[in-house]
């Protein structure tokens, strides 16, 4: 190990030190364990093995099956070049209980000098059939002294997750150099943080033996707890990364609570008028969690409330109400949204509800006029009383508020935490901060959301509107498509408007995925008396922003399109959707797709078109969906069968960007956690910034992003 100089006198590398002070990490090592966002000793510690083959006994060749995964050895009887369409070497093993080929690609001249007859060789690969015997396909091997006993390895041997040009092997020496820092008394920066008491209660082993234990499993280990991430040793690290990440969620709410709020006391004339003007009534949940922001925005301290509700529950109007109360107390309102079609739709639901009442929205998006964009910033800068519903747009270093009294986040999973602090700050003015709304259309399991928005109060319509008709879902095979298009028919002829909703945009044979653009012009084909349209990704705002007013005037009847419907369409009219391929979605998708339609009076349907043979988990997925509409079931089975990627945003920067702990697999841990996060805030707070420190580093850098 390469010591390191420290006034003078020579030292170990300690758990903190750079990588580089690693034996063998040069610049181009160095590089590339940055792209795994190794950069420390200790990164490389809780970089953990994705699996781990077993290279602790010598299986006899006699032994071994097609499929098998082992480490033989023997001796070389015949190594020969093979010409033809591929070229490769062949080099036979032999063992005394049976012979086996190993086929190379890839050799140089001076390895197949190395391969001569007679040559000793332990090797470990897959056992494959081959053409007169068994083969293994680019073994790791090595050679041997056929007059020494050369010692198999005493552990499991680690397979990690790595990047081009980064081979396993470097990665298990440098963890073997780690692991032996570890080892050293004087070694810093992993001190055990958890208390014993901790410990104690939930049988949690100590983190340095848990890191040693998952690095270099025991022979007798048990590989399929390990690969499924659920052996104690695991367990212990996933515990504490997910305490971490929920103390820091903690630590940022009491840091926005030392922040001072305006107080928005609204005298409530702008609300009643809106009420007044309904064609509806709100339902209890609608009044209770509006009353529970509007409790919020009158206090000193800055809102953080995650709306939750289920697709058509009536989001919108909540919203509507607080911007109102904001505006009453003469503050400005933001709403950032994900899409411009979604940002579209609400300025079209604001203008037809604020409109009357004096209030006129601004929509500031990227493809806004120069000069409209100018006026628009220039009116927020003079503290217009206004309501801004924008894309990223609002983060641009000109757009300015004077007067930011409230800021709504619609669609939250397609945001990180760093967004909301961003536009937070950017609304600050003399030493105060505006009050938040985080929405969500896709319900989050309680203990999740105590988890993973630890940072943000929560209220819940869990009530959907009384008009609302039950959407009826049918799954069929792809083979009964002609039904399903002469259902159409009958639906445009009774005026209904239809969703086609295809999942790419271009053909794919391996996908088996119909093409939009080839299913529109076949259904054109086939429905020549129906008006068509086409909506997907790739086309230009301006067009897709036509054609989907076109569809919402009911001038297009059936109207394709890919996965950008899913949010920001309101076509009370569209009472029939056709989802195609949809056992490719995961539920929450499906879900968010099927809520386009039973947004009027009309009996609405979901056909639900799948490829056959289905896989088990996607039987499952349909079943989920044709047997519920409500949100927080399906959001409890999307949960268990695919994780909390679509629940939470895990595919977006921002929301728990967990190295080890899995929120769906370590769900159990979770209300341990929270008790465990107030224990350490309680009794044992010098705890609290190492840990923090340890797992989220300064990723989110409090108040000052």
């Amino acid at each position: 190990m390469t010591p390191l100089k420290r006034n003078g006198a020579e030292r170990q590398p300690t758990i903190s030190a750079s990588v580089t002070a690693l034996r063998g990490v040069g610049p181009r090592v160095a590089h590339r364990l940055h792209q795994r966002s190794i950069t420390s000793v200790q990164d490389l510690l809780f970089h953990l093995p994705l699996r781990y083959q077993d290279r602790t006994r010598i299986t006899p060749i006699g032994a071994l099956r097609p499929g098998d995964e082992a480490l033989i050895q023997g001796e070389v009887e015949l190594t020969q070049l093979r010409l033809g369409p591929r070229r490769s070497l062949l080099s036979r093993l032999s063992d005394g209980t049976g012979a086996i080929t190993l086929r190379f690609f890839h050799f140089s001249t001076a390895q197949q000098a190395g391969l001569a007859r007679g040559t000793y060789l332990r090797c470990y690969g897959q056992v494959r059939p081959g053409a007169h015997t068994l083969e293994m396909v680019h073994p790791e091997y090595q050679r041997l002294d056929p007059e020494r006993t050369e010692p198999v390895e005493d552990y499991l041997t680690p397979i990690y997750p790595t990047t081009e040009g980064l081979q396993q092997g470097t990665l298990r020496k440098l963890t073997r150099q780690a692991l032996a820092i570890l080892d050293e008394e004087s070694a810093d920066g992993l001190k055990e943080w958890l208390p014993d008491e901790v410990l104690a209660k939930r049988q949690l082993p100590k983190l340095n033996a848990a890191l040693r234990y998952v690095h270099r499993p025991p022979p007798d280990a048990l590989i399929r707890e390990l690969e499924e991430g659920v052996h104690p040793a695991q367990q212990r690290l996933a515990f504490e990364e997910l305490l971490a990440h929920h103390l820091s969620l903690r630590r940022l709410r009491y840091e926005l609570q030392t922040k001072q709020a305006p107080e928005l006391r609204g005298n409530g004339r702008l609300s009643r008028q809106l009420l007044d003007s309904l064609p509806f009534t709100l339902t209890r949940a609608q009044q209770r969690v509006t009353q529970e922001i509007s409790t919020d925005m009158r206090r000193s301290i800055p809102m953080l409330r995650l709306l939750q509700g289920d697709v058509g529950s009536g989001k919108t109007v909540v919203v509507a109400l607080a911007a109102l109360q904001a505006l009453e107390a003469g503050y400005q309102v933001a709403m950032m949204v994900p899409t411009e079609l979604l940002a579209e739709q609400h300025l079209g639901t604001f203008r037809q509800w604020l409109g009357p009442l004096g209030i006129e929205p601004l929509w500031l998006v990227s493809k806004v006029r120069r000069t409209e964009r100018s006026a628009m910033i220039s009116r927020l800068k003079a503290a217009d009383l206004t309501i801004a519903i924008g894309t990223h747009a609002l983060f641009q270093p000109d757009v300015r508020f004077a007067k930011l009294g409230l800021v709504i986040i619609d669609e939250q999973h397609r945001f990180g935490v760093h967004q909301r602090l961003a536009l937070r700050e950017k609304g600050s003015y003399d030493g105060y901060y505006p009050h938040q709304l985080i929405l969500t259309a896709t319900p989050i399991p309680r203990t999740l959301a105590m988890t993973a928005y630890a940072d943000l109060d929560n209220s819940i319509i869990d009530e959907m509107p009384p008009n609302r008709q039950p959407i009826k879902s049918v799954v069929l095979p792809d083979s009964r498509r002609e039904e399903v298009i002469q259902r159409i028919a009958n639906a445009c002829r009774q005026g209904r408007q239809v969703y086609w909703v295809c999942t790419l945009i271009e053909e794919s044979e391996v996908l088996q995925c119909q093409a939009a653009t080839e299913t529109a012009k076949r259904l054109a084909r086939a429905l020549p008396r129906v008006r068509m349209g086409l909506i997907h990704g790739r086309m230009q705002d301006d067009e897709r922003e036509h054609v989907m007013a076109e569809f919402k005037m009911g001038n297009i009847d059936v109207l394709v399109a890919t996965t950008v419907i899913e949010v920001g369409v309101d076509v009370p009219n569209a009472s029939l959707m056709v989802i195609e391929n949809a056992e490719r979605l995961g539920l929450a998708q499906l879900h968010q797709l099927r809520g386009r339609i039973g947004r009027g009076t009309l009996q609405s349907d979901c056909v639900l078109m799948y490829q056959a043979p289905l896989t088990e988990h996607a039987r499952a997925r349909l079943s989920a969906i044709r047997q519920t509409t409500n949100g927080f079931d399906i959001a409890r089975r999307d949960l268990e069968l695919r994780g909390p990627g679509e629940l939470l945003g895990t595919r977006q920067a921002g929301v728990l960007n967990l190295r080890i702990a899995d929120l769906v697999r370590d769900r159990k841990l979770l209300p341990d956690i929270q008790e465990t996060a107030d224990l350490l805030l309680q009794d044992y707070p010098d705890h609290v910034d190492p840990l923090i420190q340890r797992w989220v580093g300064r990723s989110l850098n409090y108040g000052n992003v």
